[in-house]
């Protein structure tokens, strides 16, 4: 991951605290991220993983895309994303995420390319409630967990599940694995 990518999430973790007017501990209890680790990645000291940047969006109730890059009005308009998917973390290295659609507040959905490299297992932590997930494969056949049991699917097919539960993802081949991750979030209460 680039040096912007870090500041970004840097940045970004920092401004929605201050909106909040929240401490690092009040983060922490929120996130269940520990209060020092949220120091590190606001100091760019550490780069945090999928699973944590997850937590702290959840904690935050807002989109995992907005710690990528900029969200920017996008209505009606036709999106294009150039360059390689990110690795966000050197421990996440068999995993990459590129974020095609960021998150539109309208359709309250972010749609993002995955690709999972040979022997990845990715587990993921639940999201906040309300939280739905639509994964359709590209290229190649994986394993996605719900409900505690993995699931195969292949090229051309999908699967659509409840996102605040533990579950995962895990590529047994011997070749890179692509999938569409569509992540739809429950309207917010005053909309």
């Amino acid at each position: 991951m680039t040096k912007a990518i870090y500041q970004h999430i840097s940045l970004t973790l920092r401004s929605l605290r201050r909106a909040r007017g929240w401490s690092l501990d009040k983060t922490a209890a929120e996130t269940g991220v520990s209060k020092a680790m949220l120091g590190q990645i606001e100091r760019e000291e550490s780069s945090p993983t999928i699973a944590t940047l997850w937590k702290i969006a959840s904690g935050f109730q807002t989109s995992f895309s907005s710690f990528l890059e900029e969200i920017e009005g996008y209505p009606d308009q036709r999106v294009q994303r150039s360059g390689r998917p990110k690795i966000l973390h050197p421990a996440d290295n068999k995993i990459r995420v590129k974020t095609l659609f960021p998150y539109d507040a309208r359709l309250n959905c972010e749609i993002f390319l995955i690709e999972l490299l040979p022997s990845c297992e990715h587990l993921s932590p639940p999201h906040k409630h309300g939280v739905t997930e639509h994964v359709i494969v590209v290229r190649g056949k994986m394993e996605i967990l719900v409900n505690g049991r993995w699931q195969s699917v292949s090229q051309d097919e999908g699967l659509r599940f409840d996102a605040s539960q533990p579950h995962g993802y895990r590529n047994l081949t011997t070749k890179t694995v692509s999938f569409h991750n569509m992540i739809h979030y429950e309207p917010a209460e005053n909309d």
